[in-house]
């Protein structure tokens, strides 16, 4: 496998999250500047990004669009400037959260990342903030080596968001930039945007300790509900489809006949019509 590309598109042996791989293992500092940052793409990474010295995340706060229409609106009725405040900043961002973990598959690969995600805030070594006075789209990574390394850094930047499509699974067009010229310009930059990005990293940490799955509140009874859900979701949502195919017209949908034919399939189709 060639680990010196250029061109990252996440085709077999190109993918970005196998670059990552390469470059972070052993670097001091990693910046991220991102519209989209997803608890999945945190956890494709996070092992080698476990002698790294400090990682800063600076997102943009359109990354969920409704929430963010709507503090448009509000603002427009308003007639003030189309600017969120921190306290809107940090709303958005709690509410992307809150629904990127209610999305996210519920396995240990996920689980382990988001525990990393939280000792690192805990500890000072990752900080995440917000930049509220624009809609960030840029995706750029910024790879800084240790002082005795051949050069002073890369820079990734192309349309691979920090997510687990856009680090794997989508075919994506990233380069990878060498020359010191180009690190210290991103590097710069970065700096800037940094230092007006508003202080997210508290709120992401009260976010998954109170509105999500991880949260230690949980009681035996939610995990219960959690475990009927997920051994009957099939059937849940398989509901509307096979009634609209077979029920004749004119037939109510009672509740109890729906899922006794429901139960009744599964019984066919896990042993068989030949008992």
């Amino acid at each position: 496998m060639n680990t010196d590309l250029t061109f990252l598109t996440n085709e077999p042996n190109q993918t970005l999250k196998d670059r990552f791989h390469v470059l972070v293992k052993d670097a001091r500092f990693f910046d991220v500047l991102v519209g989209y940052f997803f608890a999945s793409g945190f956890s494709a990474i996070y092992p080698a990004l476990e002698n790294t010295e400090k990682i800063r995340i600076l997102v943009g706060i359109g990354t969920d669009r409704q929430m963010y229409e709507r503090f448009t609106e509000a603002r427009q009725e308003r007639q003030m400037e189309l600017l969120l405040s921190h306290a809107e900043a940090k709303q958005v961002i709690e509410e992307q959260v809150a629904q990127e973990l209610e999305d996210s598959p519920d396995n240990q690969s996920v689980e382990q990342g988001v525990l990393k995600f939280i000792e690192w805030i805990r500890s000072g070594k990752l900080e995440i903030r917000a930049y509220p006075s624009q809609n960030i789209h840029a995706k750029v990574y910024i790879v800084t080596f240790k002082e005795d390394e051949r050069d002073l850094g890369r820079v990734i930047t192309g349309s691979s968001n920090l997510t687990q499509t856009g680090l794997v699974d989508n075919l994506e067009f990233n380069v990878e930039l060498k020359n010191s010229a180009d690190y210290r310009f991103a590097r710069e930059k970065f700096e800037q945007l940094w230092k007006d990005g508003v202080e997210l990293s508290e709120k992401y940490l009260q976010t998954i300790e109170t509105r999500t799955w991880l949260s230690a509140d949980i009681l035996p009874y939610h995990l219960y509900l959690k475990l009927l859900y997920e051994y009957f979701k099939d059937e849940l949502n398989r509901t509307e489809d096979i009634f609209a195919n077979y029920l004749p017209e004119g037939f109510l949908k009672l509740e109890y006949q729906q899922q006794a034919v429901l139960n009744a399939k599964k019984i066919l189709e896990e042993y068989g019509f030949n008992q």
